[in-house]
């Protein structure tokens, strides 16, 4: 193999950093935490703020990993924690090096996925580089396809729901509630395929510039509302959170 085709393979095998907070105190549980997001998805959910990320990320300015790496390795006596998000960060093949790198430094590592990659989510786990996994639960399976706006393979999902309840790392199950897309039956439904784990969180919708310009100006759900829900489906889970 030549030196050149070398360089473009380790290049290509670097995880592209888009978007850095410094300092979160939401991401992950109980921790102060630095989140990172990767860019490009799989998934087209209509009501994703994170538009640019997912549609318009080709040309985005990359934030080089040594300046993240830099980040945790001053903060290690503050900083509980490290959460990765996207965008889908399973996507990309630099994922295992680069959280090799971070678990160095001595920082617990959340992952947000939408599950569409079980066979890399387990090399994560096997390879405990990941701490903590939030998995995104989109819709009741029968309606993934609708509410994750393109065809999914629901039986991967599937996959990474069951290896998450039956593997050893700390992980939550999460949906976000969009009035006009999910509602409580739709909630009931999703907690009876998720019955008996450990963790739900239901989130809240936060209108802004969403993927479909149809949910930019969609009220969401009021506190009320959202405690109802929670109080529906908390009997089929140990603990079931809100996050507004």
């Amino acid at each position: 193999m030549s030196n050149k085709r070398r360089r473009r393979e380790r290049v290509s095998q670097r995880l592209p950093l888009v978007r850095l907070q410094r300092l979160s105190l939401l991401d992950y549980p109980g921790r102060l935490c630095a989140k990172a997001l990767v860019p490009g998805c799989n998934f087209r959910c209509p009501y994703c703020r994170n538009a640019d990320i997912v549609l318009r990320h080709q040309n985005m300015e990359t934030i080089p990993e040594r300046e993240v790496l830099d980040l945790l390795y001053r903060n290690r006596g503050f900083l509980g924690g490290f959460c990765l998000g996207g965008g889908e960060p399973t996507l990309h093949y630099g994922l295992l090096t680069f959280l090799y790198k971070v678990k160095s430094l001595g920082h617990l590592v959340k992952l947000d996925t939408n599950g569409s990659r079980p066979r890399r989510l387990k090399k994560l786990m096997e390879e405990r580089v990941v701490d903590y996994v939030s998995l995104g639960v989109k819709a009741p399976f029968k309606r993934y396809n609708e509410v994750a706006g393109i065809k999914v393979d629901v039986d991967s999902v599937e996959q990474s729901i069951k290896l998450l309840r039956k593997g050893g790392v700390d992980h939550e199950f999460r949906t976000t509630v969009v009035p006009g897309l999910l509602d409580g039956d739709d909630l009931m439904e999703i907690a009876q395929t998720l019955v008996g784990s450990k963790r739900y969180v239901i989130q809240q919708f936060r209108p802004g510039r969403t993927l479909s310009p149809e949910y930019i100006d969609v009220k969401p759900y009021s506190g009320n509302e959202l405690r109802g829900f929670r109080d529906l489906v908390a009997p089929y889970f140990a603990e079931c959170n809100l996050r507004l």
